[in-house]
């Protein structure tokens, strides 16, 4: 239900960020696959397919039922608005188009999902939250800038016509025409499922996840502040980025634009002190490699002991 160029990037994302929401569900999994072995955690081989693993499942699930058709059926009711206005119609649109679509939102979801819970296990938790949020930045990157700088418009306007004659009125009006036409309808009522079920799935995986033996110690906040700290980082952190990529670009050009940005990102991200990981540590992940042994359950401590 998004903009065919950034639909990928939305796929993507949305994986990421549903296996880091359930980052302590799928340490508790992997644990106790290992301590069915009966074997040491560093010797204990893979007993649960990942075809077993629940949250990878509905993923997927999600990505099938929700994602997949209602992309598809903003392609048929409006080609141009879910081409970015790269088409015209139908019959700009090449047949073979929606099953690649099809398939590419299915396989990005799942790679999303699969690398960010490599991360998650291996203890690297800050690094796939960074996963995330570059997933979302190159989803906004795309409608707010796009690939010509008219991502704005492209997202903003129903049909190529009114693409093209964006200039001649106000950005207010424009936005106006948009918000009262039946694409915008459309969105409204697919957006009310496909994203209030992403939103309930994240924000109750990461509460179920609170609710496992451990599982809320690194949290230093309650947790209706953790989970608005999580989403201002997970949505409103790529979107200010974005925003911010896009100013650079049009002031600067792309060299020195994208150069500037990344020098910012980067002071901002990846430094022990940043901000962004100070926050982040508020909300609290699993940091220790899943064979740890820090935080098993109480009777499996016990019977060790």
């Amino acid at each position: 239900m998004i903009g065919l160029p950034a639909a990928l990037f939305w796929a993507y994302a949305i994986g990421s960020t549903f296996a880091l929401a359930a980052a302590r569900q799928l340490h508790f999994l992997e644990r106790r696959a290992a301590d069915r072995s009966g074997l040491p955690k560093l010797l204990a081989p893979r007993l649960v397919s990942r075809a077993a693993n629940p949250y990878l499942c509905l993923t997927l699930l999600y990505a099938a039922v929700l994602l997949v058709p209602t992309g598809l059926f903003l392609m048929w009711q409006n080609p141009s608005w879910s081409t970015m206005h790269i088409a015209d119609g139908h019959r700009g649109v090449w047949a073979g188009f929606p099953l690649l679509y099809a398939g590419g939102v299915v396989t990005a979801t799942l790679l999303g999902f699969l690398l960010a819970q490599a991360l998650c296990l291996v203890g690297a938790g800050y690094w796939a939250y960074l996963n995330c949020v570059c997933g979302h930045f190159l989803l906004f990157g795309t409608l707010v800038h796009g690939w010509d700088g008219l991502g704005y418009r492209r997202f903003l306007t129903t049909d190529g016509a009114a693409l093209r004659a964006w200039p001649e009125d106000s950005v207010v009006n424009n936005v106006l025409r948009f918000l009262t036409s039946g694409t915008f309808l459309t969105l409204l009522f697919l957006g009310a499922a496909v994203i209030g079920t992403m939103l309930l799935a994240e924000i109750g995986w990461l509460a179920e996840g609170w609710l496992l033996p451990g599982g809320a110690r690194d949290r230093k906040v309650p947790r209706f502040l953790a989970v608005a700290i999580a989403g201002a980082g997970l949505y409103g952190l790529p979107l200010l980025g974005a925003v911010l990529a896009s100013t650079l670009v049009r002031f600067l050009g792309y060299p020195v634009g994208l150069a500037g940005f990344a020098a910012v990102a980067g002071a901002v991200l990846l430094p022990r002190r940043s901000p962004v990981r100070r926050l982040y540590e508020l909300v609290g992940l699993p940091k220790g490699h899943w064979r740890a042994t820090a935080d098993l359950l109480p009777e499996q401590r016990a019977a060790r002991t």
